[in-house]
C-alpha cells in the first residue's frame, strides 16, 4: 500500500471522492469542479485505475493523489474499494452518516451523485489533517475474509427471513399456514446448512482463535463468527480502541458546565447486537461478567446500561486474549 502523505510538506496533495451506486459510480477530484462517471463493473474499475495512473504520471513533483474516499453503500462499494487498494491506492470507506454530517456542515443540502462525489473529495482534504489517518487507511479484507463476511451476512439474512415468517405464522389469518410452514422448514434447513459450512470454514482457517475464544462462557460460535468476520482488528488494538471501533464505548456529551448523559452509538451495529446477546448470557454463566453486572446493578445503574458495560468488558477480554494468544484467566479479569 502506498505511504501516506506528509501533511507538513505536501500542501498540494489531491484527494478523490467516489460516490457509488448499483450500476455506476461518480468520481470527483479535489482540484476540479467537475466529475466523471463509470459503470460499476470490472471494466469501469479498470477505466478508473487507468485514469488515476495517468493523472499520477502527469502531476508535477510534490502534487499527488493522497487519499481516495468512498461512502459505504451496503456493499456496492466493496469491489471498487478492493480493486483500488490492490492497485496500491490509499482508500478509506466512511460511514454515510459522516458524509451527510460533513455535507450539512458545508451548507450543502442538495443531494446528487455529482455533489456527493465532490463533497467526498473535500472531506478527503479534511481527513488528511488527522494525526490518526493511518488507522482509517487500512487494508481491506482478503478473499478469505470476504468469504467469511459473506457467510455471516447470509446467516443474518436467513435469520431475519425466518423471524418474518414466524411473525406471519402467528397472525390471525391462518389460510396460508401450510405455505408458511413449508417456508419455515426450508429456511431452517438452509440456516443449518449455512451454519455448518461457516463453522467448518472457521475451523479450517481460524482454529486457534475459535478454540481460544470459545473457552469464554457466554461466547458461542455465532459471536466468534461475527467477530472474526466483522472485526479483523481484534487483537491488534487496545481495549479502548476496539471498544470505540465497535461502538460500545460511552461518548461524552459535555458543554461548559453541563455534563450530559454519556451514550454509545455508531461503530459496527451488527457486532454490537451479537455482543449484547453474548453479554446477557454471560451475566448468568460467566463468573467474571456476572460479578461485574451485579456490582453495577447494586450501585444503582440501570440494567440496560449494565448490559452495555458488560458487552464492552466482554469485548476487551476477547481482544486481550486474541492479542496475547492466551486462554481466559478469570482471576486476571475479576478486577
Amino acid at each position: 500500500m502506498t505511504s501516506l502523505p506528509n501533511r507538513q510538506t505536501e500542501t498540494s496533495t489531491i484527494t478523490v471522492g467516489i460516490d457509488v451506486a448499483k450500476a455506476t459510480f461518480e468520481t470527483a477530484f479535489s482540484d476540479r469542479g467537475s466529475t466523471s462517471s463509470h459503470c460499476n463493473d470490472e471494466a469501469g474499475h479498470a477505466a478508473l485505475l487507468a485514469q488515476l495512473e495517468q493523472l499520477e504520471q502527469m502531476r508535477t513533483q510534490g502534487a499527488r493523489i493522497g487519499l481516495i474516499v468512498l461512502e459505504a453503500t451496503g456493499g456496492l462499494e466493496a469491489e471498487l474499494a478492493w480493486a483500488l487498494q490492490l492497485a496500491g491506492w490509499p482508500v478509506v470507506v466512511i460511514n454515510p452518516r459522516q458524509a451527510r454530517d460533513f455535507a450539512r456542515s458545508m451548507g450543502k443540502l442538495a443531494k446528487t451523485d455529482s455533489i456527493d462525489a465532490m463533497l467526498l473529495a473535500q472531506f478527503g482534504q479534511t481527513l488528511l489533517q488527522r494525526d490518526d489517518l493511518a488507522k482509517l487507511v487500512k487494508p481491506l479484507p482478503d478473499e478469505r475474509q470476504r468469504m467469511l463476511q459473506a457467510m455471516v451476512t447470509r446467516r443474518r439474512q436467513l435469520l431475519a427471513m425466518r423471524v418474518a415468517e414466524q411473525q406471519r405464522a402467528s397472525g390471525p389469518d391462518r389460510r396460508m399456514r401450510k405455505s408458511l410452514n413449508i417456508m419455515l422448514k426450508a429456511l431452517d434447513r438452509e440456516l443449518a446448512r449455512m451454519e455448518e459450512e461457516m463453522h467448518a470454514f472457521i475451523g479450517e482457517h481460524h482454529a486457534e482463535l475459535l478454540a481460544l475464544l470459545g473457552e469464554v462462557k457466554g461466547v458461542g460460535k455465532a459471536t466468534i463468527s461475527t467477530l472474526l468476520a466483522e472485526v479483523p482488528e481484534l487483537g491488534e488494538l487496545s481495549g479502548r480502541e476496539i471498544s470505540a471501533l465497535v461502538g460500545v464505548a460511552p461518548i461524552n456529551r459535555d458543554s461548559g458546565s453541563l455534563r450530559g448523559k454519556r451514550t454509545t452509538f455508531g461503530g459496527r451495529p451488527q457486532v454490537r447486537k451479537v455482543l449484547f446477546m453474548a453479554a446477557m448470557v454471560a451475566t448468568r454463566f460467566n463468573p467474571v461478567i456476572k460479578a461485574f453486572y451485579d456490582r453495577l446493578v447494586a450501585a444503582g445503574k440501570p440494567k440496560k446500561l449494565a448490559i452495555t458495560a458488560c458487552a464492552r468488558k466482554l469485548l476487551t477480554i476477547l481482544n486481550a486474549m486474541a492479542k496475547a494468544r492466551k486462554p481466559f484467566n478469570a482471576g486476571l479479569h475479576m478486577a
